[in-house]
């Protein structure tokens, strides 16, 4: 009973930070391996659990969605399908042993990517000059790593799309949270055809998640941004730590 109250507790947290700042897998993914589920698994259910928070949000930025170029957006979401696709391919091959050696190096390349994106994509606004050309072997890179291990994505899209000159930022907002959703739908269904998903554990977090990510959506205005970002890097740092002992 104590293993499913984590399960809950992580899920429902997770909601309430990928709601507010992102940084919920840093919750989930630890929380499913304490309950004893083999870590490839564990990714697998781990993004089924927090798939509903990505699927608000692209919802609620619908209207920045259509109004950009359709047919740039179609190659977009077509890279997001083919990297969903190759990630979740690559999870499937890859053995426990072996991404439990990968899984403390992920995390923390998702941490340090959190605590020093917003540098970091400031610094590229200001100081890059537009990779247009390069658009494609990026976004695809991104949308692979994403399949994989969907730590950090939503902000690793974000400086990518600076990279390529866009500066409206509710317009990459909202192209970050389509491409999350249609990259995480395939995953989704990659890993639950492939039958990894722990459907009862996954569902309950579900529920969780979706709870928390309403409540967080209601805190977003109350909490500072910037204790909430040092709380989630502290996580996500911890975990890393955790990991590389446990390795």
């Amino acid at each position: 009973m104590f293993e499913w109250f984590v399960l809950i507790v992580a899920g429902f947290f997770a909601g309430i930070l990928n709601a507010i700042a992102g940084g919920g897998s840093f919750l989930t993914f630890p929380a499913l391996v304490y309950a004893g589920i083999p870590p490839v698994s564990a990714n697998a259910t781990s993004a089924v659990a927090v798939f509903p928070g990505y699927l608000g949000a692209a919802a609620g930025f619908r209207k920045e969605i259509l109004a950009f170029d359709r047919k740039v957006l179609r190659h977009y979401l077509f890279l997001s399908i083919v990297g969903g696709l190759v990630g979740s391919l690559l999870l499937l091959v890859t053995s426990n042993a072996v991404f439990s050696s990968i899984v403390p190096w992920l995390l923390l390349f998702a941490t340090l990517v959190f605590a020093f994106g917003k540098r970091c994509t400031e610094w590229l606004a200001t100081a890059h000059k537009p990779l247009h050309q390069a658009e494609t072997p990026i976004l695809l890179a991104v949308s692979i790593y994403g399949g994989y291990f969907n730590g950090g994505l939503g902000i690793i899209l974000l400086a990518a799309f600076i990279t390529f000159g866009m500066q409206d930022l509710h317009l990459m907002n909202g192209l970050k949270n389509g491409m999350s959703l249609v990259l995480s739908t395939v995953s989704v269904i990659t890993f639950a055809v492939a039958g990894i998903v722990q459907w009862p554990q996954a569902v309950v977090m579900m529920a969780a998640t979706t709870i928390g990510g309403y409540l967080g959506a209601l805190l977003a205005k109350a909490m500072p941004a910037r204790l909430l970002r040092l709380s989630i890097v502290s996580i996500g740092f911890i975990m890393t730590l955790i990991f590389f002992v446990r390795s």
